[in-house]
């Protein structure tokens, strides 16, 4: 079949330039046993290469022959013995420039996963250099992508730098063991006070790192000069002319920018190998053993393997529309519950939103595998995932942002930098696009107006952000409509580029600090629930991990105040929490904003846990329903406030609510416009909830009173005396 997928793969360029097929027959055999001409087949994108085949594998086989007659494609087979040629990527244009650096094709598609430099996988101790400038700048932060701390100079520097009088500088990586390398990706220093990149280097292969030898050019058979960055932010990928099988692989600096240093952040393309009895190792990452389907899906591969799961099970799923982004893609939620389609008394909504940016794609994936797993094992009968989907009603929002994610997966996994794709189309940051209700509700606190004049819930929206130019993305706007149409309890939002939880106020409540501890006043819920998904995520819970960046977010648990890590006005944690019923959380996946594919089984299991866990928190605290006592009919908009906690919740339509609560003693008071308050006592324990606290409301005598007159009755006498004896004490 090699010959049959080569033959055909060739063929695809001419379909699709709509070139006719030549009238003489042309025969395609097997291709070479080491590489591929260009143009030929390459590996699909942030896919793994293909497996070579074993060695001693030489029996009968069938060589497929292509004949193109009058563009018709007749597929002929012949048996023959052969040995199978392994399917590599393949290789680029290679030429010299007269300055002599290597002059590679604008587009370069690696055939080979990362090594993990960017993702941690990678340890410290892998990486070694000739020199630094200080510890921050060592060997450890070249990492792709990795950004510096708030000083340069500090132990979190943004590269690794070698000293300015180090005249043959370079960066090694030890991969362990004997690998295939066959690219590498890289970026100048992350500063915002200094500009150092490399724009040129030599590649070395080692087996033992004593002897080495060098990456040739083809052509002249000299030492091939890779270009390198332009800039410090822009990953710059090189193919080499041969894929070199070694453990070590080092990096020497040619040219850098002038007055700069020879600075570099770095990742390193690598397949593995066959060991000696031809049993293809395997990858880093354990994997998972769930068959589900492992690879990054753009919109339209989202779209289909949303209608796959519906499809699987309609019984418990509904695929429906919030809106369009700004380019017209629909923004997609699938809907999973034993009633789709419709809110059952007493049933708490939940969500999970990702790709808010468009490059942090490992949320959009965990989604489209949470559906998947919850449908197979629904159907499995799988006592946990059926629970799940009867108490509560789940909705899954994958792509927030799928402008800017097509943006994203069109640079792919290692080239898609740090910021490419992270706003939509206008080039609005999402996560600042709500509306600030802090400022007014601090503001109304400040002058003493909550909660008689100002409520501390259900902030009206501000005057000036429901202008007609208001600068508000349609998919900040689709957003907010869907928080209005459905009573949500609990949700999270997945971003990626560190792993932490953080939990609102997102923003600083002193004016222009750029850090500042604020709490809300359910700090207590908010911190248990994001330490319910810290302590069950496996990432943030492996001990030996090094910190993404420049923070250690493992000494406090991997859960952080918002606003104690960097103010974020217009958040969607804070605007759920002060516009609607809904506690919602940030969790911050990995370091890696983009991992390639062959991460996505690991970064599953680390999360699926953590995924279910919380989504089981919905049933902490206390819920009930608010009825009217005539009529036992629910009663819509009341509010429930919980004596000493500063903020208040409403019931939905059918006059149900929830509350989340940590365990304890609560005094609960129910009022709605037009009956007297009740209150009661609730107790939360440590068992399993939610603790049923339900309230009954008598209408008030000007209600009734309202309400007769309203259906042209008569008053009757015992209304007529109250409402006399009433205005006597007013007057």
């Amino acid at each position: 079949m090699w010959g049959l997928l080569f033959g055909l793969t060739a063929f695809a360029p001419l379909v699709r330039l709509g070139l006719g097929a030549p009238s003489t027959s042309v025969l395609d055999l097997a291709p070479p046993a080491t590489t591929t001409a260009p143009g030929s087949a390459r590996a699909p994108r942030n896919s793994l290469a293909q497996p070579p085949a074993k060695a001693n594998e030489t029996s009968g086989q069938h060589v497929w022959i292509r004949v193109i007659k009058k563009k018709k494609v007749i597929v002929k087979k012949r048996k023959k013995l052969v040995r199978p040629s392994p399917l590599v990527t393949a290789r680029p244009l290679v030429t010299t420039s007269p300055a002599g650096t290597l002059s590679l094709p604008e587009k370069q598609e690696p055939g080979c996963p990362p090594l993990g430099l960017e993702s941690l996988r990678v340890s410290d101790n892998q990486l070694e250099a000739s020199s630094s400038q200080s510890f921050g700048l060592g060997p450890h932060r070249g990492r792709l992508n990795i950004q510096s701390g708030l000083e340069d100079g500090d132990l979190y520097d943004g590269a690794w730098c070698a000293e300015q009088q180090d005249t043959e500088p370079w960066f090694q990586v030890d991969a362990k063991k004997p690998i295939r390398f066959s690219g590498i990706v890289t970026q100048g220093r992350n500063s915002v006070w200094r500009y150092d990149w490399v724009t040129s280097y030599k590649v070395q292969f080692s087996n033992d790192s004593q002897t080495w030898w060098r990456s040739r050019n083809h052509s002249s058979g000299m030492d091939a000069v890779f270009p390198a960055n332009s800039d410090p932010e822009t990953s710059v990928l090189n193919l080499l002319p041969e894929p070199q099988v070694a453990r070590f692989i080092r990096l020497l600096p040619q040219t850098w920018l002038q007055k700069g240093a020879p600075c570099l952040r770095a990742e390193i393309l690598a397949c593995p190998v066959s060991d000696s009895n031809d049993l293809l190792l395997e990858a880093h990452a354990i994997g998972s053993f769930d068959p589900l389907d492992f690879r990054h899906h753009n919109y339209k591969a989202m779209r289909k393997l949303m209608k796959q799961v519906n499809e699987q099970c309609p019984n418990i799923t509904r695929i429906y529309s919030i809106g369009k982004s700004h380019q017209g893609l629909k923004l997609y939620v699938m809907e999973m519950s034993d009633q789709p389609g419709e809110h059952e008394l007493g049933e708490p909504e939940v969500r999970y939103v990702a790709g808010m940016h468009g490059n942090e794609a490992l949320g959009r994936e965990l989604l489209l595998l949470l559906m998947q797993y919850l449908c197979r094992e629904f159907l499995r009968g799988d006592p946990r995932v059926t629970r799940l989907l009867t108490e509560m009603r789940i909705h899954l929002l994958p792509s927030m942002n799928p402008d800017g994610y097509e943006t994203a997966y069109r640079r792919g996994s290692e080239l898609v930098g740090w910021a490419e794709g992270r706003w939509n189309y206008q080039g609005i940051d999402l996560n600042h696009n709500f509306a600030d209700l802090n400022t007014p509700l601090w503001d109304a606190e400040d002058n003493g107006l909550v909660p008689h004049t100002v409520p501390n819930h259900h902030l009206p929206l501000p005057t000036y952000y429901t202008l007609p130019n208001a600068t508000v993305a349609p998919e900040t706007r689709a957003v907010i409509e869907w928080m209005k149409r459905i009573p949500f309890v609990l949700s999270a939002n997945f971003h990626g580029g560190e792993l932490v939880v953080s939990y609102p106020f997102d923003m600083t409540r002193t004016p222009w600090v750029a850090r500042e501890l604020t709490p809300t006043p359910d700090d207590a819920v908010f911190r248990w629930l994001s330490t319910v998904y810290a302590g069950t995520n496996r990432a943030m819970q492996d001990t030996d991990r090094r910190p993404c960046h420049s923070q250690d977010f493992s000494l406090h648990g991997n859960v952080i105040n918002g606003a104690d890590w960097h103010t974020v006005p217009g958040s969607m944690n804070d605007f759920s929490y002060l516009y609607t019923n809904c506690f919602e959380v940030t969790v911050e996946l990995s370091c890696d904003k983009f991992p390639h594919e062959n991460e996505l089984p690991q970064e599953w299991e680390n999360n699926k846990d953590a995924l279910l866990s919380y989504l089981e928190q919905v049933r902490m605290g206390i819920s009930g329903v608010v009825r009217d006592k005539d009529t036992e009919l629910g009663i819509a908009d009341a509010v429930i406030a919980v004596e000493g906690i500063n903020h208040d919740v409403t019931t939905a339509w059918g006059g149900d609510y929830w509350r989340l609560l940590t365990p304890g003693d609560y005094v609960v008071t129910a009022s709605a416009e037009g009956y007297h308050t009740v209150k009661r006592n609730c107790q939360v324990t440590f068992e399993e909830g939610p603790v049923p606290c339900n309230f009954l409301l008598t209408k008030t005598p000007k209600q009734r009173l309202r309400e007769l007159l309203a259906a042209g009755a008569k008053v009757p006498p015992d209304l007529r005396r109250k409402l006399e004896r009433l205005r006597g004490q007013k007057n």
